[in-house]
């Protein structure tokens, strides 16, 4: 056998399909009875409710250069709006595909959202290829990216100060809160900026079918090119793991210093074990018996809906969970899959996917605090839940031994473990054992379901192991 990868998630998954298509023999183990890590899709309330386990709206899937070069069979659905962030007062930020019916929407602060995003729209092919690669590499546009790299290093309350209305600013704060880092810190405005470009190239779609769709699609891609998968098999030690040439791991750096100690140098484990992870989440899916009712009806078309009030409100909660508090005010990301894709739930029925930053490891109970936050943008929400399924960050992991306490992004994305991921590397998914890679996302381009860094570490292992460019 030429190789194997630990782990199905969607850099598992990739990582396999590029060796398979470059003519290698490659199994996959899975320590689950299914594939998909973070991209599953289940009935986890009442029969004929599926719900995404993890990741449910999929831009990144979209824009990625791997997947788009696989041409994957799978349908994706776009809502008529990306994003909706409602505030107190009932007005909303609505994001759509229309930079220019986006900008409007935003009164005076029109014209700078357009400086804004408008530029980097124009050159989002060449910027998606940049930011999914690895970081410290030479870039392929750097004139197209020069704007880009000036805001990439602000911080996400810097970028808002560019905006004069708590529409404009809030909009910014909560697509910058998906970095899940606090909003003073430097780079996070980036995040911000990328997921608003991602709104208008994208629309944030989903697949339809849920993200159990994406996690076939790659396996049956893999299956078409002689690769092999087997569930069920969990790997301990390196002894788990069939005799192979090389060996890619879909898992985070504490996991592979726990599987590979042996073969690895006890300085380069030190540094594994040393990698830090980042806040938690608390999730929860809902059944209900109709359309979650939200005061302002524009946000019953977007896929996601942000809740959390203004920029000032997110920082506090976003800054709170860094210092291991929670707060009940919590920032809250509200997908909504059934309002666009009537295969989620029973006619007449809907879905609900919600969840909120927290502590990592945290165990408190924030299922009161998500849907009083829900309940205030939505009167009467709570009267249409028939039933719903919570999940603490310890739940998570052990959902899925990647999200160490419940980290979803492989790692706390602060300005240096961006550069150092998951060591500071040119070749970040190489080790010093010439047979042993690593391709989650603990490595760059860092969390989200693209399959990019499961991609680059099949590169990385062609080129050194198999001598193939």
């Amino acid at each position: 056998m030429d190789a194997v990868v630990v782990g199905s998630g969607p850099n598992g998954l990739s990582a396999a399909v590029e060796l398979a298509r470059n003519g290698l023999s490659v199994v996959v183990l899975e320590a689950n009875d299914t594939i998909g890590g973070g991209a599953r899709t289940a009935e986890l309330t009442l029969p004929g409710f599926r719900h995404d386990i993890c990741s449910t709206i999929h831009p990144m899937a979209v824009v990625s250069p791997f997947f788009r070069e696989l041409e994957l069979d799978v349908e994706w659905v776009e809502p008529r709006y990306a994003i909706a962030h409602p505030l107190a007062d009932g007005s909303a930020a609505i994001v759509e595909r229309s930079i220019d019916a986006t900008a409007e929407r935003l009164g005076r602060d029109a014209r700078a959202y357009r400086r804004l995003i408008a530029p980097l729209v124009d050159v989002s092919q060449a910027l998606f290829g940049e930011i999914l690669r690895p970081l410290l590499a030479i870039p392929k546009h750097p004139l197209k990216l020069a704007r880009f790299a000036i805001e990439a290093l602000r911080s996400a309350e810097s970028v808002a100060r560019r905006f004069d209305g708590d529409l404009a600013r809030a909009l910014i704060g909560g697509c910058s809160a998906h970095s899940v880092v606090p909003l003073d810190q430097p780079g996070t405005g980036s995040v911000g900026i990328v997921m608003a470009v991602t709104a208008h190239v994208t629309n944030w779609p989903m697949a339809r079918g849920g993200s159990q769709a994406i996690s076939d699609a790659l396996a049956k891609r893999l299956r078409s090119h002689g690769g092999e998968i087997r569930t069920g098999v969990r790997v301990h030690s390196m002894r788990d793991i069939p005799e192979s040439r090389a060996v890619i791991f879909d898992v985070t750096p504490r996991q592979l210093a726990t599987i590979a100690r042996d073969e690895l140098p006890p300085r380069y484990v030190k540094r594994l074990q040393q990698f830090r992870y980042g806040p938690g989440v608390f999730k929860i899916d809902w059944a209900l018996d109709g359309p979650i009712p939200w005061r302002n009806p524009d946000c019953a078309g977007a896929s996601t809906v942000h809740l959390g009030g203004t920029i000032e409100q997110i920082a506090r909660h976003e800054a709170e969970i860094w210092r291991g508090r929670n707060t009940q005010s919590p920032f809250v990301l509200v997908a909504q899959q059934s309002m666009f894709d009537s295969t989620r739930a029973p006619a007449g029925k809907h879905t609900g996917w919600a969840y909120c930053h927290v502590p990592n490891g945290s165990t408190d109970d924030m299922t009161e605090a998500i849907e009083n936050q829900v309940e205030r943008a939505a009167p009467g929400f709570r009267d249409r839940i028939l039933a719903r399924r919570s999940m603490s960050a310890p739940s998570l992991e052990a959902h899925n031994a990647n999200l160490i306490g419940g980290d979803i992004t492989g790692g706390a994305n602060t300005l240096w473990q961006l550069i150092a991921r998951p060591v500071l590397s040119l070749d970040p998914y190489a080790t010093p054992n010439p047979r042993i890679f690593i391709g989650s996302s603990s490595t760059p381009p860092t969390g989200g379901v693209h399959g990019m860094c499961g991609y680059w570490a099949a590169r990385s292992a062609l080129r050194r192991v198999f001598r193939s460019a």
